[in-house]
């Protein structure tokens, strides 16, 4: 700071006030922006920058366009949305290939009994949940930033598909279908739920065009978990039926948890005794299984395939008992070998379908960028979040073309390839080739496979979400208002519906946001001794304030929500009432005597923006204060505020020389104002 020019040695003890500044420090001349510009920027250019319009701004970007086709551009481009080609070529082959051959062949046999038990909860056959774990694994491998992500089928987006199938193809009344009839139901399903993932993969892809991976930030952890765990309560009571054997139809919309209660409970004496003892001991045998995973993850080599374990003894139980024909078991059946023809959807239902679409997308998108986020930060690398739009909307958008439906990434089968090993997308490949295998040639050996079991699995599956509740506590002592935002979310989702909680959940997290940003109190500084720091000074009664000089931290951003708080609390601190010029208010003993303000420095650093309506606030302060015969000086504006307030005015009412760099500059300034002015006193507003 001594080669500023101007420096000088601060004044003594008694000269200027009774602050007590460092001895011997220098102190330069204040700076305010037009000379900051002039000694370390280029003002002239940053004037052209200001007062360039936004479409010759756009314009000279798309004249930047043509330079991204040339040869290197192209390279870039082509590296930017092939991820493949970035992490391949560094494949560290001895250290990584056997993990991730190993994770990719437990989250493939995981795959295979999850995916059928999630199509069943899509209300499709159990053969499409698994042309849903293998096209978009497939393509998220290509595409996907998330080196630990495991895509597929995921319970609540297979939980919202449904509703909407079922809202949009309802089954008959009379429910006794005949073979053709029910082939020709499952059909329009099949298209209802491929309609519906191609239009969550177009909006993703139109998010992606635009930019909008920042979208995701505004589900925060809260509503995503709250969500999460609503929905497992819904998934928990969706499969009752299916575990008593009660073939109920499926309650859709508000309310669907209560009359689901309500349906098994009255039907509860017609329940099968076969399929509920199925039930029984499937959990008996996936719940103990589950915990054993979880408790020992770091002496198990690989966790332990409960699932898989348990349909080869059901298939097997199954079919040498014959429970289908004696009991009237309900099982699988033929699982068809091969692919299906691919075929586009039914463009026709996309206006009646793109109300399901958005949230689905939201939610596969949320969950799948904050999973992807949790396992960049443990294992230090980062994701791209509009490639990862990128990656899920081709991934749903073509997987739709083969009669899936809606995909993301998983809780369940993410964890799981982590605790086995997985370190690169590859592992995704060796996930496919075990669906492949059931696909082309292991169908036949689940065709005796209790649909009771599926249902197990997917409640077995939801343990995860379930315990995020244990989380409540330490949410509640770290922030009230994130704990509140997490039981709105959760109650709104169970009572209503999934759709209606999400949208409650965002809409009330913004709120609180808002709600933050209009509680923010006024505080007032002092100096602290032997520094040039300024403090609130209610901190430590070692913090000084001249007679006649007021610091004032306003940190919060000034926009139509906050304008009226902005200027109650500036009337108070500064006087200004609406008869004209009143006594300020004290922040000091209650016998401090106010006095009047000549001099105000308002500190824009915590103004992190600033709207029209809250520019013209700053303003007509400005008029008000010259109109009291006040000088205002404005500290520390970021180039967004100061832009804004220029562009509302301000110049109009103050000169350039009272914009200041600082908080220091700016009360350095007032108090030499002060001993230029005599021994009247003087008010510094920071």
């Amino acid at each position: 700071m001594s080669g500023l020019p101007d420096a000088r040695t601060c004044p003594g003890l008694g000269e200027a006030s009774d602050l007590k500044f460092p001895l011997g420090a220098k102190f330069r001349e204040p700076l305010t922006e037009a000379r900051f510009q002039q000694l370390f920027g280029d003002a002239e250019q940053e004037s052209d920058l200001l007062s360039e319009p936004r479409w010759s701004r756009l314009c000279r970007q798309w004249r930047r366009l043509p330079g991204a086709c040339s040869g290197p551009g192209a390279w870039r481009l082509l590296l930017a949305r092939l991820p493949p080609l970035r992490w391949l070529p560094h494949y560290r082959w001895r250290a990584w290939l056997l993990g991730d051959a190993v994770a990719g062949v437990t989250v493939g046999i995981v795959h295979v009994p999850q995916g059928m038990a999630f199509a069943l909860l899509t209300s499709v056959p159990p053969v499409f949940g698994l042309y849903t774990s293998f096209f978009p694994v497939l393509i998220y491998t290509l595409l996907g930033t998330g080196r630990h992500l495991s895509t597929g089928t995921f319970a609540v987006l297979s939980l919202m598909t449904g509703s909407a199938v079922e809202r949009l193809v309802p089954e008959p009344l009379g429910g006794n279908l005949s073979e053709i009839e029910r082939e020709q139901l499952d059909v329009q399903r099949v298209g209802a739920a491929a309609a519906l993932a191609f239009g969550s993969g177009a909006l993703m892809l139109g998010m992606f065009a635009l930019q909008l991976g920042v979208l995701s930030t505004f589900l925060s952890e809260p509503v995503v978990k709250a969500l999460t765990s609503g929905a497992a309560l819904h998934v928990l009571v969706s499969q009752l039926p299916s575990l008593l054997g009660l073939p109920l139809p499926r309650q859709i919309g508000c309310f669907a948890l209560f009359k689901t209660l309500a349906a098994v409970l009255t039907a509860l004496p017609r329940s099968s005794p076969a399929e509920l003892t199925i039930s029984a001991l499937s959990l008996a045998l996936l719940v103990p299984v589950k915990e054993l995973n979880v408790r020992f993850r770091d002496k198990l080599p690989t966790p332990i395939p409960g699932e898989i374990v348990m349909v080869l003894l059901a298939s097997v139980l199954c079919f040498t008992s014959s429970l289908d024909t004696r009991y009237n078991v309900q099982i699988v059946g033929l699982l068809p070998g091969g692919f299906p023809q691919p075929r586009l959807p039914n463009l026709a239902e996309l206006p009646r379908i793109l109300v399901d679409s958005l949230p689905i997308a939201l939610v596969a998108f949320a969950v799948s960028a904050s999973l992807a986020s949790i396992y960049a930060d443990k294992y230090s690398y980062t994701i791209d979040s509009n490639q990862e739009l990128l990656a899920h909307g081709v991934s749903n958008l073509i997987s739709s073309l083969f009669s899936c439906f809606p995909n993301s990434a998983t809780l369940a089968t993410t964890s799981l390839l982590v605790d086995a090993g997985g370190n690169t997308q590859l592992a995704g490949l060796f996930s496919c080739i075990v669906v492949l295998s059931v696909l082309l040639w292991l169908g036949p050996f689940f065709y005796y496979l209790p649909k009771a079991v599926l249902a197990c699995i997917n409640i077995s599956s939801m343990r995860q979400m379930f315990f995020q509740m244990q989380e409540l506590p330490q949410l509640w002592r770290i922030s009230r208002m994130d704990f509140a935002v997490w039981m709105v979310t959760w109650v709104a989702v169970v009572i209503l519906s999934v759709d209606l909680g999400l949208a409650i959940g965002v809409v009330f997290s913004m709120m609180t946001v808002i709600c933050r940003t209009q509680r923010v109190q006024c505080l007032a500084l002092g100096l602290a001794e032997g520094t040039e720091l300024y403090r609130p000074l209610r901190e430590s009664h070692k913090l000084h304030k001249v007679p006649g000089l007021c610091i004032l931290s306003y940190p919060a951003p000034l926009y139509f929500g906050t304008r009226g708080q902005f200027r109650r609390t500036l009337e108070q601190h500064l006087g200004l009432g609406e008869g004209g010029k009143e006594a300020p208010k004290t922040d000091g003993p209650p016998d401090a005597v106010a006095e009047p303000v000549r001099v105000v420095v308002l500190d824009c650093s915590g103004l992190t923006f600033a709207d029209v309506a809250g520019a013209r606030e700053v303003v007509q302060l400005a008029s008000r204060c010259r109109d009291a015969g006040i000088h205002l000086l404005l500290a520390q504006c970021n180039a967004s505020v100061l832009g804004t307030l220029t562009q509302a005015g301000l110049l109009n009412r103050v000169t350039p020389e009272q914009l200041f760099v600082s908080v220091q500059d700016a009360a350095a300034h007032a108090l030499e104002r002060l001993e230029t002015t005599g021994p009247k006193t003087c008010t510094v507003w920071v």
